[in-house]
């Protein structure tokens, strides 16, 4: 089954060293790279590879971090249990597995919606039961899972991204509600238009005034960078929010707040 991986390295050429000295030796293969666009960063590639039955766990030192798609229990709790063993208990995860879906509600498959949902829902679920018994023992954990702007408000064609998102968040405030008397906190960020190669790939496939037209839907007049997404995150899973649980915050640069029209 081949599955995406993102790994933070400069470029491709980073990416396929990384691949002939780690991965190859382990059994990977179908190395697909390809560098992300450029508002994106240069700081990261993409590209897809064949699992094996034992994925891994990137070495701390080089700070590569792997993000498996559609994650069975098998697969992530061999993963969750190599973390431990490099790492120790974890006490911080970020949910943050997603995919687009731009499906006809009447043509879709059930094997495609499973997959949507098995991505965007269900392995959020998956990965915070393999964590949340080592953090309610030591009463200590955060947990952050990334929705989407489409839990609240969506559009046409992005069918049934909106519903998995807003399932998400369900999911987050039961999480939020089951742990919170063993002082675990689990919350949700919901990133309106980022700057990221899906994003890219979406507004290079429309008209031409399509970005613009983005842009004028935000009081701010821009869309986010990866990196303030990731800096709300690391904010809610620090001491800084121990009190912040159960919430949804919606990272849009104001888009939310403007009524239509």
């Amino acid at each position: 089954m081949i599955q995406h991986v993102s790994i933070g390295v400069r470029n491709i050429s980073a990416a396929k060293e990384f691949y002939d000295a780690a991965l190859a030796p382990l059994g990977y293969t179908s190395l697909r790279a390809r560098e992300t666009w450029a508002g994106y960063g240069k700081d990261r590639v993409e590209f897809s590879i064949r699992l094996t039955e034992n994925p891994v766990v990137a070495d701390p030192k080089s700070g590569l971090h792997f993000c498996f798609l559609a994650p069975t229990r098998k697969s992530v709790e061999a993963f969750h249990s190599a973390a431990v063993a490099r790492f120790g208990p974890v006490t911080c995860l970020v949910n943050n597995a997603g995919r687009n879906s731009n499906a006809d509600p009447i043509k879709m498959t059930e094997a495609e919606w499973d997959a949507v949902f098995a991505v965007d829902l269900k392995s959020a679920w998956l990965c915070s039961k393999v964590v949340l018994p080592a953090m309610i023992a030591a009463r200590k954990g955060s947990i952050v899972n990334i929705a989407s702007v489409h839990a609240d408000h969506t559009f046409i064609g992005y069918f049934p991204y909106a519903a998995a998102k807003s399932g998400l968040v369900g999911l987050t405030r039961s999480l939020a509600l089951e742990v919170g008397q063993y002082q675990v906190r689990v919350n949700a960020l919901s990133p309106g238009w980022t700057e990221t190669f899906l994003v890219a790939e979406h507004l290079e496939s429309r008209p031409p005034d399509a970005r613009q037209k983005v842009l004028d839907a935000h009081p701010m007049g821009r869309i986010a960078k990866p990196s303030e997404i990731a800096n709300c995150a690391v904010f809610l899973l620090s001491g800084e929010a121990s009190f912040v649980t159960g919430a949804n915050w919606r990272v849009d640069g104001g888009m939310g707040a403007r009524f239509a029209g």
